[in-house]
């Protein structure tokens, strides 16, 4: 053991001896702080001593924050600070995420790679709704988790999974959603241009449906969804039933990439054209290939009515705003994006950096995997 870690946990039994609130927040930063200086150099050994350590200073800290805003804080901060962290103390996360207040569980709970399913599994179906709105917040859940979070019936909570083109969704959990969207036209259009909500319950969605929303609909929808929800609701509007339309072919895609890029030719200029084009196929599978990611992760941002996924690949590709602005637009099969959304869009893509995005999308495709 090291003279720094003996120091540490030197000062961390001061800290917990004297009960000092504001010695135990001190301290607990300080171990925090010097974590996060080499948090991707330490071995399993010396995670499992911030682990401890950490643990032991936050249950100390717990004790004060019911009372004292300054603890609360101090938390938070941690949180927020350790949340995005792959190699996080695992015991110290699944502390702050079952933590009562919000502010300090959400960060980790929407964030966190060290919450596994079955932790996920255990918040929904226990805590109240700002927590399940965190986890439904999550770019990447498996059908278990959402399951768990839909059981609750929280409307908002639906109308986040159902813009979060990450969460899976199970047949049951789709018949909640579709049947809550009956009274709520947001969950409608949001769930309704999802290119995995079955068929048979597009169909119920749009038997139910107002013409605004059959409209927003159709002005929302995808390339590949297009065809299909015009075709459902010409014949919901006649009151006949009729096969959709047929699936995309990306497999047919990936090969014709995989083909400029052998030969050199793959490159923004390209992916430009495709998307302005709406060559909606080509365009995923080229973005996929340029930020070093997969289609399987690309199609569900580009499904999303959401714009801030999709520009995390554009980022990690370095492409141009302007290359950036027609990726975004070709998610629709015809129009354009509002001045506003496209003005908030290239703020968030300013600040966002390539290796940022690099990292964030590598964990995006692990947890798709």
């Amino acid at each position: 053991m090291s003279k720094a870690e003996l120091s540490i946990i030197d000062e961390v039994e001061s800290a917990i001896r004297t009960g000092s609130t504001e010695k135990g927040m001190e301290t607990a930063r300080r171990v925090t702080d010097l974590f996060l200086s080499s948090a991707g150099s330490f071995n399993d050994e010396q995670i499992a001593l911030f682990d401890d350590v950490l643990e032991r200073l936050i249950g100390t800290i717990e004790l004060r924050a019911i009372a004292d805003m300054g603890a609360r804080v101090a938390l938070a901060e941690i949180s927020a600070q350790l949340a995005p962290i792959a190699q996080a103390p695992p015991s110290v996360i699944r502390r702050l995420a079952n933590n009562d207040e919000i502010r300090i569980a959400g960060p980790v709970l929407q964030e966190s790679a060290r919450l596994d399913d079955g932790e996920l599994v255990k918040i929904a179906s226990s805590k109240g709704e700002p927590h399940l709105l965190a986890v439904a917040g999550r770019w990447w859940l498996k059908e278990i988790v959402t399951d768990a979070l839909l059981a609750r019936r929280y409307p908002s909570v639906s109308r986040r999974l159902a813009a979060n083109p990450g969460a899976r969704v199970s047949g049951n959990g789709f018949a909640i959603i579709v049947g809550q969207s009956e009274s709520d036209p947001e969950l409608a259009v949001s769930v309704g241009v999802r290119l995995d909500l079955p068929s048979e319950l597009r169909r119920q969605l749009l038997r139910s449906a107002t013409d605004v929303v059959r409209t927003r609909l159709l002005s929302r929808a995808p390339p590949d969804l297009f065809e299909e929800i015009h075709s459902a609701i010409a014949a919901v509007t006649v009151g006949v039933e009729r096969e959709m339309s047929g699936v995309r072919d990306f497999e047919g895609a990936k090969r014709a990439i995989g083909n400029l890029k052998a030969t050199g030719q793959l490159n923004e200029a390209t992916l430009l054209n495709f998307a302005r084009q709406r060559r909606y196929e080509e365009a995923v599978a080229a973005l996929a290939a340029l930020s070093g990611s997969t289609v399987e992760v690309i199609r569900p941002l580009m499904q999303s009515l959401r714009e801030d996924g999709l520009l995390v690949p554009c980022k990690a590709a370095q492409l141009s705003w302007e290359t950036t602005t027609a990726v975004l637009e070709s998610r629709f099969a015809t129009g354009a994006m509002k001045p506003a959304d496209l003005a908030r869009a290239q703020g968030h893509y300013a600040r966002m950096t390539p290796d940022n995005a690099r990292r964030t999308l590598r964990f995006w495709q692990v947890r798709a995997s």
